[in-house]
């Protein structure tokens, strides 16, 4: 006798919310200069998925003019990538995802956001292995990561996964809207038992 876990999941297009839904963790740089406004012009657009011109200008002029920390620097190149991600602009994004990688190889947030580009990319098996490390190495914001990675599973239909992730999501940062709204689509129910 089994007693198994089933989920429903309403019919929608969810590939119309992709580009600004996917959830992205910025990364804090301190010190007053250009790196800091590229930072804050990041978390910006990861809480309103808007990005505007200024801040990517703000961004490359950092990442070109500024002395930076390797940790600092590497994680303008994750705020650009957020801001150029806003966009969909997802090849740009991953660009500098990859070049933070580079400057820094265990930054978590570098994999859990070029794993949600990917996914805006439609590379959904990709996607998760990149938010995995992301999580594995640890992130400032699981949260989101956990977000990212319901989304992928969802695409690639395995619901229960999708389910799981953003209950987590929900979870780590229960006052956040998007997960509860995912799961709202979501009916839970025991299989029959035999």
């Amino acid at each position: 006798m089994r007693n198994d876990l089933h989920l429903a999941v309403a019919a929608i297009a969810i590939l119309t919310t992709i580009g600004g839904s996917t959830a992205d963790a910025a990364v804090t740089v301190m010190g007053g200069g250009l790196g800091e406004a590229c930072s804050k012009a990041a978390k910006v657009a990861s809480r309103s998925a808007i990005a505007d011109d200024n801040g990517i200008r703000t961004c490359t002029l950092a990442i070109e003019n500024e002395v930076l920390a390797t940790r600092d620097l590497a994680g303008t190149y994750v705020n650009r990538g957020i801001l150029r991600m806003t966009r969909t602009w997802y090849r740009d994004a991953e660009s500098d995802f990859n070049m933070a990688l580079y400057l820094m190889p265990t930054l978590g947030e570098a994999y859990v956001n070029r794993g949600a580009a990917r996914i805006g990319e439609r590379r959904y098996a990709e996607s998760l292995t990149d938010i995995d490390r992301g999580l594995a190495l640890g992130s400032e914001e699981p949260e989101k990561a956990y977000f990212d990675r319901a989304l992928a599973h969802e695409f690639l239909d395995d619901m229960k996964a999708a389910y799981f992730d953003y209950l987590k999501a929900s979870e780590l940062k229960p006052d956040w809207e998007a997960p509860k709204r995912e799961l709202a689509r979501f009916t839970v129910s025991r299989a029959p038992q035999h």
